[in-house]
């Protein structure tokens, strides 16, 4: 589609997404009543700078149903992620959501050359996590034998991707690294499997890993972004020109503002990406920011779609981190700290191992703890990583630490050591 027939369509959907959201979120619409916007105000995508923007603590602030647009009887399904401080995000869908989520999904199975002749093997985890569902329903749309396999039990999916000949792997970079690392320890050559592409998303990762995957599986890798808040995989996706990712922009319109203020910067201008769903019906998110830092760029694309892209994300404008595919904030780990009893003195090291996320969680004793046995402090330990486990859905390996050993920096501690190297 040319650039004015997109922007002509966007503007439509926008009225009336705008008009629909005012009459059914008394939340969003105090919002506007507070700028003193009206939809009469909004006439195009040139008027989407007139209207509020939506943070994740706006998501907890209305949880659970505050941010719904439509009767709870005509919503069909939920998908959720981890929120800030434990209290999750839940994304509604109708009927119709999920179908047009699925269409985004398809398009970037087509867009990497997949067809109904594929057989495409999604390791994305299911259930509340919307990397299954997603890559799932977007296969079943291009005809390809889907087979939904989940996330772990990795000698079953080596197993059925042999067997059944997967030509499309779908599964976090990391997770396609250690199948590739699993395949080569049992005695397969790149050769051996019949994988073309793989489609891998959910968490940060380099050029250099994605030429290590290609390699070690004998394919191209194409990254895909999404959010839960959004729909979730599929709001944008890589073409075969692996140069970016494409947004679906009959779906979403994309802004880049200067995370600080909130201004609309220019195109080509590094900021925070921020969202408007344009078409969904039972959680439309407008001008939803994702905290992601990125570029967008409409430089004509080999591949001929016209849609606007988006560079990797560079970075986060908040404190959340993204480790195995999971959503992780610092305030989380403190929530779980101050309910066990410890003070939040802590630091949250990050690496990657063999192309495995690692989280190491140091934590100060308070004077009064410090002195117990080996064993005694081991149990404590275990304890708190099961609890912090229950709270991010991850593993962490937790170290009591002697009171004061943590170093700070201008009377702060520094709470985040990431040493992955993901630019």
């Amino acid at each position: 589609m040319n650039r004015e027939d997109m922007r002509t369509l966007q503007s439509e959907r926008l009225v009336k997404q705008v008009k629909h959201v005012y009459e059914n979120v008394p939340y969003y619409r105090d919002l506007m009543d507070k700028k003193g916007i009206t939809p009469d105000d909004i006439k195009g995508i040139d008027d989407l700078y007139k209207l509020p923007l939506l943070t994740k603590s706006d998501l907890r602030d209305a949880y659970p149903y505050g941010l719904l647009a439509v009767p709870v009887k005509d919503c069909v399904r939920i998908q959720s992620t981890s929120g800030t401080t434990g209290k999750r995000v839940v994304a509604f869908y109708t009927q119709n959501d999920i179908d047009l989520w699925e269409n985004c999904c398809a398009r970037a199975i087509v867009a990497v050359g997949g067809d109904e002749n594929d057989v495409c093997q999604v390791c994305y985890g299911y259930g509340l996590f919307t990397g299954g569902p997603g890559l799932n329903g977007g296969s079943h749309k291009v005809g390809c034998l889907t087979l939904p396999m989940s996330s772990g039990n990795t000698e079953r999916q080596i197993q059925f991707m042999m067997d059944l000949g997967s030509t499309i792997l779908c599964c976090t970079p990391s997770y396609a690294a250690y199948i590739a690392e699993s395949l080569k320890e049992a005695g397969y050559k790149p050769e051996d499997n019949k994988l073309r592409v793989g489609i891998f998303g959910a968490e940060p990762w380099t050029e250099e890993m994605r030429h290590d995957i290609e390699a070690a599986l004998g394919i191209k890798a194409y990254d895909i972004y999404g959010l839960t808040e959004t729909s979730g995989p599929g709001v944008a996706f890589e073409c075969e020109e692996q140069s970016g990712m494409h947004i679906n922009e009959d779906h979403f319109i994309a802004e880049i503002i200067d995370p600080d203020t909130g201004e609309v910067l220019p195109e080509g201008s590094k900021g925070e990406l921020v969202f408007t769903s344009i078409t969904k019906e039972a959680f439309p998110l407008l001008r939803y920011r994702t905290r992601d830092i990125c570029v967008l760029t409409r430089e004509k694309c080999s591949c001929g779609r016209t849609l606007v892209k988006m560079s990797k994300p560079m970075g986060r404008s908040d404190d959340m981190l993204i480790i195995r595919g999971v959503n992780v904030f610092p305030s989380q780990i403190e929530t779980v700290l101050l309910k066990e009893g410890y003070a939040p003195n802590y630091q949250i090291v990050v690496d990657r191992v063999n192309n495995t996320d690692t989280l190491d969680i140091n934590v100060e004793l308070l004077p009064e703890q410090f002195g117990d046995t080996v064993k005694e402090t081991a149990a404590y330990e275990k304890k708190l990583a099961e609890s912090i486990k229950t709270m991010l859905g991850i593993n962490p390996k937790v170290h009591l630490l002697a009171p004061k050993s943590i170093a700070r920096s201008e009377g702060k501690a520094v709470r985040v050591v990431d040493k992955r190297k993901l630019h």
